[in-house]
């Protein structure tokens, strides 16, 4: 299936231009949908608007955006009055600046898109940009308007391709110093942090998406099929409260558990070197 651009334009940075569309990065479109059912007759229930006080269906050429005043009122907002102060579509994903990869906020990010010129002839154009931002360790600041909203986004290589993330302005993300103002600092041991660090070691992994498990997809799913076939699934088991105990007893108790994995695995690593030897 061939990937469908959500937007076209162009990539702009000084004199240099290259033709891009802009593809989702993240689909939900595999998730399984459920709709509201009638329970009494079977049938799909579909969403209506009712005037609040009323009571009755409004039909579409009366539904009207509006802005709620103190007073209960709203100052009505029309569509035409809307599209009017949408800044111009220009197609231009204009880049204005480059930053330090070490600067960026991921709080910021909102949704991924991949970034491809629309002209095989321009990928070298995209190649050229990747290969300077990868020497360089930087990703592009770019501004465009996306679907009647002025957007910034951040533009970084990702594999064989650019990526563009659209970023959430400075208002819309709330600072965690203010929401969390109440929260003290704590005054931690040294003995604390080392088994900290210890657990952490045992732990470590590489990041990888593919072992991730979607568990109330693959849950959904399977109950969808036994309702299909008429069997009955059980219902998990709650799992039992932990038992509250002392931070440093938790975090000695989680470091010693952490101990005979790793013997186990140098006997068998050991174990395994000797019959080689053997042989």
């Amino acid at each position: 299936m061939v990937a469908r651009a959500t937007w076209k334009g162009q990539l702009k940075i000084g004199a240099l231009t290259c033709p891009v569309g802009l593809y989702t990065a993240v689909s939900s479109a595999d998730h399984i949908s459920l709709n509201i059912v009638n329970r009494k007759t079977g049938n799909r229930v579909e969403r209506q608007f009712v005037d609040s006080e009323t009571g009755k269906p409004v039909d579409k050429e009366n539904q009207v955006k509006g802005y709620q005043l103190d007073s209960g009122d709203y100052v009505l907002v029309e569509g035409d009055e809307l599209a009017a102060i949408v800044p111009d579509s220009d197609k231009v994903l204009s880049v204005e600046e480059f930053v330090p990869v070490d600067e960026i906020d991921k709080t910021y990010f909102e949704r991924p898109y991949y970034l491809v010129p629309t002209d095989r002839d321009e990928l070298e154009v995209a190649a050229v940009l990747m290969r300077g931002m990868e020497a360089t360790n930087s990703a592009a600041i770019a501004h465009a308007v996306l679907f009647r909203k002025h957007r910034s986004l951040l533009i970084r290589p990702h594999e064989k391709v650019l990526i563009a993330t659209v970023l959430a302005f400075d208002y819309e993300v709330r600072s965690a110093a203010t929401t969390f103002k109440d929260i003290p600092e704590m005054d931690l041991t040294e003995e604390m942090i080392e088994l900290a660090g210890h657990i952490i070691s045992t732990r470590k992994g590489s990041f990888d998406p593919a072992r991730f498990e979607d568990r109330y997809e693959a849950a959904l799913l399977e109950l969808v099929k036994a309702k299909m076939e008429g069997r009955q699934i059980e219902a998990r088991p709650a799992k039992a409260e932990s038992k509250v105990i002392d931070l440093m007893e938790a975090l000695r108790l989680s470091a010693a558990a952490a101990k005979p994995a790793k013997s186990k695995a140098a006997a068998r690593d050991k174990g395994g070197s000797g019959s080689k030897k053997a042989g």
